[in-house]
């Protein structure tokens, strides 16, 4: 490392110990980055000082954040999301498939709403893009985090976030359908006048392993006038379909298909 005059350092301590970033004492002083780091460090350890990460986590802050963003990125993490909390790694990752750029967007913007100060990133793997915040404040906002599969531990909502989804309902089932779910065209045949004649409709499903989040799912579409129906296919009842007309309206409305 190169040696730096006392009083340069004395000077960027000084700086730093009014709140000047790292980053503007380099430029100021014409020193490298990370030597500011450095010194940042030696100075805190030699005043005993820990260091905690900055966080505007609404749960510890006490903070206003966007409750209708949280409420979808809510039903994208029971979708299709986890949390790793390490000692060293904590991160929020959000699996989207890569041709649906939007969702991917989605996803990103919706972390930012909640959290803005943590960094994120994409990470492009076979057929999907991973969405990370990087903080270990996301077990503060989902405390569903836990060890194994989420379809092998319950999962039960808080007050704060039940208060949340029934604030903002049509967002976390945007947020689930956008995960785990889907918009597709069914077909069947009907006679009329005789002829054997081929008619499509839309419809929707929503497909987890959890009965828990399953639950979460219809409750909140009987409270917004959704009817569904329960699909058991090969034994296995994951399937929650919407399929009439005035229903799929409804969330055509307020949900749509991913993109």
């Amino acid at each position: 490392m190169e040696l730096h005059n006392p009083s340069i350092r004395a000077e960027a301590i000084a700086l730093m110990r009014q709140g000047v970033p790292n980053r503007l004492v380099a430029e100021q002083l014409n020193v490298p980055r990370g030597t500011v780091g450095w010194w940042r460090s030696e100075d805190r350890k030699a005043h005993g000082e820990k260091y905690e990460q900055p966080t505007d986590c609404p749960r510890c802050t006490g903070r206003e954040f966007d409750t209708a963003a949280y409420s979808y990125l809510l039903g994208l993490y029971l979708g299709d999301g986890h949390i790793i909390s390490k000692p060293k790694q904590h991160h929020l990752s959000i699996f989207c498939n890569a041709a649906q750029t939007g969702l991917v967007a989605a996803a990103e913007d919706a972390m930012h709403k909640v959290m803005p100060l943590p960094n994120s990133s994409r990470r492009r793997r076979a057929g999907c893009v991973e969405v990370k915040s990087y903080t270990k404040h996301w077990t503060c906002m989902f405390p569903q985090h836990g060890p194994g599969k989420k379809h092998e531990r319950a999962i039960v909502l808080e007050a704060w976030q039940q208060d949340i989804v029934d604030a903002h309902p049509w967002e976390f089932l945007r947020g689930l359908i956008h995960s785990d779910g889907c918009r597709i065209t069914n077909w069947t045949t009907r006679t009329i006048a005789g002829e054997l004649k081929r008619y499509e409709y839309p419809r929707y499903f929503f497909t987890n392993v959890s009965a828990d989040i399953r639950r979460l799912c219809t409750d909140t579409l009987d409270r917004v006038g959704v009817e569904w129906t329960q699909c058991t296919r090969n034994g296995t009842p994951f399937n929650i379909s919407v399929a009439r007309k005035a229903s799929v309206a409804l969330m055509d409305l307020y949900v749509g298909a991913k993109y």
